[in-house]
């Protein structure tokens, strides 16, 4: 065995690189592509009921000058938000006009309260609909905001990712908010046993991103919780916590940015190491429950330039209960990926790190490896990513440190992408960090290496500016991706961007 305490991987930005947390480099150096567009002008078109609406415009209003940070001692944590305009972090500002704004009436809104929380949900999505509908004719809008109904019932049910025996997805989206609540048990049964929804139900937000998915602007739907602090949600919805102002202001104009076309932050690149491409392989099932089908959560690049791409059909194995790919599908499925990205980039990566949720069968790595090979990349890197039960312990109160590797063998690997923070002088979350476990089946760089890759891509997650995601963005997207497909037919095709699905 041997461990290893991992440097803090670097992230670049417009006038420099930076090893600490996101925000700091934006405020510094200003996002990435900012040599590229100049000062961005983001034109939002809103949706939502009016007073909501105007509550966000104000709020928007608000933020294009700084705020405060949440008053505490870990003043590395909560970081005050410099404002959104011109001459700040961003270097852009966000607009509207009334044109833009489609408001959902009251009586409408009113009606759903009658239903259950499935039905509700599904009506709710059918009004918001129609109204992105308009907005998508509009050539003068980049993205949409979407006020959240105020009164509607968190449901809480969707069907896991499925993932490894044992296990669910690592760092699943449900995880991330309620950080890891109820333990790794919990989280395990629901990844054996899927909640099987009537066909086309779901929650609101998986259901109107699936709707959205053929419009040209990508939507952001914002609770009235992040933009008014005296609101309480539903009695009835699933808890969840609540950010401080500043942190709020971060993560969503960050987003915005991102959504707009904007690229806040890269990994930095040496000119002598091989241009790699990210894939990320997940599987989910459809909104019946009748079957399982593979995604490509996010074929990127090293600069953040991400793709979608839709796989075919997977079955569970009788020998270890996972999900897997025959080497059709396997073959298909990088294949497209990298065609998408080749059509893209106008070249191919030399290099293909693929990670997936569960275990390569030789079928699977046979497929993969032939795709690879069509598209003249030489080297790929099958990398297994799971949830590891094996735990450390340090002196004190606080868990291992962020980037701790742990080397049982060879192949097998335990990697800390959350733990205590040095920056932050504690640990950032509310419950014991679970480590990744990394399984390598099939690679070429040092176990060092690419534990420090995946370290790398959980910053880059630009729903959230704290540096300490716990699944890299190849994962994590997966995840959501599968989220939303499920609730889209098998013969529609969906918009590519990542954009349309964080």
């Amino acid at each position: 065995m041997k461990l290893t305490v991992l440097d803090e991987p670097p992230l670049e930005f417009a006038h420099g690189t930076h090893h600490r947390d996101p925000r700091h480099g934006l405020d510094f150096y200003g996002p990435a592509d900012i040599e590229e567009t100049k000062v961005r002008a983001i034109r939002v078109g809103l949706v939502g009921p009016q007073a909501s609406i105007d509550g966000v415009k104000r709020w928007l209003d608000r933020c294009r000058t700084p705020i405060a940070a949440k008053q505490s001692h870990l003043g590395s944590l909560y970081l005050p938000f410099p404002g959104f305009d011109t001459d700040r972090a961003f270097r852009s500002t966000i607009v509207w006009n009334s044109r833009l704004e489609r408001p959902i009436s009251r009586n409408d809104l009113e009606a759903l309260q009658g239903l259950n929380p499935l039905k509700a949900a599904a009506a709710a999505v059918e009004l918001y609909d129609r109204e992105l509908q308009v907005l998508h004719e509009e050539p003068n809008c980049d993205v949409v905001i979407v006020c959240r109904p105020d009164d509607l019932v968190d449901t809480g049910i969707a069907a896991p990712a499925r993932s490894a025996k044992g296990g669910a997805s690592p760092g699943t989206a449900a995880q991330d908010a309620r950080g890891q609540r109820g333990g790794a048990d919990r989280t395990n049964a629901a990844a054996r046993h899927p909640t099987r929804l009537p066909p086309g139900h779901g929650d609101f937000h998986s259901l109107l991103k699936a709707k959205s998915l053929r419009y040209t602007q990508p939507i952001q739907i914002i609770r009235r919780s992040t933009w008014d602090p005296t609101f309480k949600e539903p009695k009835d919805s699933e808890p969840r916590p609540r950010q401080d102002e500043a942190t709020s202001a971060w993560n969503l104009h960050t987003a915005l940015y991102y959504k707009a076309g904007g690229v806040p932050w890269r990994l930095p690149r040496d000119p002598q190491d091989l241009a790699s491409c990210y894939v990320g392989v997940s599987f989910y099932a459809t909104s019946d429950g009748e079957s399982l089908e593979s995604s490509v959560a996010q074929v990127f690049n090293q600069r953040g330039d991400g793709m979608i791409v839709r796989g075919g059909a997977a079955s569970v194995a009788k020998f270890d209960r996972q999900p897997h790919l025959d080497e059709d599908g396997a073959h298909a499925l990088l294949h497209d990926a990298l065609g998408k990205y080749r059509t893209e980039h106008r070249q191919s990566p030399a290099r293909v790190v693929l990670h997936k949720t569960s275990s390569f069968t030789g079928a699977e790595a046979d497929g993969f490896r032939a795709a690879a090979a069509e598209h003249q990349i030489d080297i790929v890197e099958l990398i297994w990513l799971t949830i590891d039960r094996i735990r450390l312990f340090r002196r004190g109160k606080q868990p291992p440190l962020r980037g701790t590797l742990l080397s049982l063998d060879q192949d097998r690997h335990v990697l800390y992408t959350r733990g205590s923070v040095p920056l932050y002088k504690t640990y950032p979350g509310m419950y014991v960090p679970q480590p990744l476990g990394i399984r390598l089946h099939s690679t070429e760089a040092a176990p060092e290496d690419l534990a420090l890759e995946i370290l790398a891509l959980t910053k880059m997650n630009w729903n959230a500016t704290q540096m300490d995601g716990r699944s890299p963005i190849t994962i994590r997207t997966a995840e959501k991706v599968g989220e939303i497909l499920r609730h889209i037919g098998p013969d529609d095709s969906p918009a590519s961007r990542y954009a349309f699905y964080m």
